[in-house]
């Protein structure tokens, strides 16, 4: 007997764009007559302040006017029994610990079928686990808490240090108005972020871990999380964020001190910034910002020539809360990369000594209330064109030399209980690596990377 995944792929073809759509919206009704419940975030941060998740999210992991400022305060807001000392002499608490330790589990299984199956591969397949991770995530001590996700990689075989954020957040005032203000320890620029526009939080929040993807990606998009940044951040009255924070490499299983075989290893140190302004009305919420990275690199190696990165990016995000409960959100985002490829062009890995990557996003979605978002998002990357860099070859090549990509992605996001989350998403490239028809030079077109996207996710 044929699966209903088969029986739908061979009616509606994953490569024909109505097909895709018809099949979207299908699925769509059968699964908001089944399913109906709320939002979900980390247990940790649950158990430790005792209130139901949607409190920060709306449908994790983006964060709501609570949860971004939960988040900038360090993640210390405390509803639990805790074990507490108190210096004699001073008043001063000495010591205060959670009763229980925050520790929370996440899993991720998927399955995937692409329009057209890479060279020698399986146009379609299972990931189970698609991701483990485990979160050690809550308040540490008065004004300190911390956020700590280890995750096991199927594809490498791995498990290590994912994601860090140590945070120290207090307030105090400036003139009649309140400052909050604080420092973060992380491990990747844009980790410490509360805003959905930054690359590690933005749309889609989970993809397919095998489907072909663009080649190109910004620095600030395809940072690996081997830093090690120190920052401080404010935010006046509620209305103005501003941080800077510095970055040096600090790599997972490699060599120390660093030698000849760290790749990717920053000179001295890489400055991140960003600043916002927001404001929030009774039912809507705007924010309009910029964010920036400067990185000089080695490609390989502690000395020699290097490759120059800086990033300026913009951003804007929107909120609105309807009274019948639901929410309409939008997010948008522009990066601009500079390239200074001397290490590469002396090696004759470019053809250029300098290049330009652009890539811009933009999302909207719909919180449908206690049951389901549905989210349709563009894409677009653009650059200068380099017939070494972006050279010709099967799926991962670019047969005209540039990086362009652009598609869409659709997503219809359901909750049936509130650690457990289910998403269908469609993505369709209207261009990929530069062409859209025989993009390769090996005859595939970018519509043979449309991929349907079933995942299941669990946190406890």
């Amino acid at each position: 007997m044929k699966s209903l995944v088969q029986f739908f792929s061979e009616k509606l073809p994953l490569g024909r764009r109505q097909g895709g759509t018809l099949f979207f919206i299908l699925i769509t009704g059968i699964l908001i007559t089944v399913f109906n419940s709320q939002n979900f975030a980390i247990p940790s941060f649950a158990r430790q302040t005792n209130l139901s998740c949607n409190y920060c999210h709306y449908t994790f992991p983006a964060l709501n006017s609570f949860g971004r400022m939960f988040k900038l305060n360090g993640y210390t807001m405390n509803n639990t029994e805790t074990i507490e000392a108190v210096s004699p002499d001073s008043d001063r608490t000495t010591l205060k610990l959670l009763n229980s330790l925050p520790l929370s589990a996440m899993v991720m299984t998927s399955f995937s079928s692409v329009n057209k199956a890479q060279p020698g591969a399986e146009s379609s397949f299972a990931q189970l686990p698609q991701q483990i991770s485990f979160f050690l995530s809550g308040e540490i001590t008065p004004h300190f808490g911390t956020y700590l996700q280890f995750t096991y990689d199927p594809t490498g075989g791995t498990f290590g240090l994912d994601m860090v954020d140590l945070r120290y957040a207090n307030h105090t005032s400036l003139g009649s108005n309140d400052l909050l203000y604080g420092f973060t320890l992380n491990n990747n620029p844009s980790m410490q972020d509360v805003w959905n526009t930054t690359p590690i939080w933005s749309f889609p929040y989970a993809s397919s871990g095998g489907a072909p993807s663009p080649t190109a990606s910004t620095l600030l998009q395809s940072a690996p999380g081997n830093e090690a940044g120190l920052g401080a951040y404010a935010l006046y009255d509620k209305l103005l964020y501003a941080e800077i924070s510095l970055y040096h490499s600090a790599q997972q299983g490699a060599a120390y001190p660093p030698d000849s075989t760290w790749a990717g290893n920053i000179k001295g140190v890489s400055p991140y910034w960003r600043v916002a302004l927001q404001h929030q009305w009774t039912s809507q919420y705007l924010e309009i910002g910029t964010f920036g990275l400067s990185s000089e690199m080695y490609p390989l190696g502690i000395k020699g020539l290097t490759n120059k990165y800086t990033d300026i990016g913009f951003d804007a995000q929107y909120e609105n809360n309807f009274d019948n409960g639901g929410t309409l959100i939008l997010h948008t985002s522009y990066i601009s990369e500079k390239q200074n490829l001397d290490a590469t062009f002396n090696a004759g890995g470019s053809a250029n000594s300098s290049n330009t990557l652009n890539s811009f996003k933009i999302d909207a979605g719909y919180n449908f209330p206690d049951f389901a978002e549905l989210s349709a998002g563009f894409f677009s990357t653009s650059g200068s064109s380099d017939n070494i860099l972006y050279a010709a070859g099967p799926v991962t090549g670019s047969n005209s030399s540039t990086p362009n990509s652009s598609g869409e992605v659709l997503q219809l996001t359901f909750i049936p209980w509130l650690n457990t989350q289910f998403a269908l998403q469609y993505t369709m490239y209207s261009q990929f690596n530069g062409g859209s028809s025989n993009y390769d030079g090996s005859g595939r077109n970018a519509s043979d990377n449309n991929t349907m996207y079933f995942l299941a996710w669990f946190v406890f």
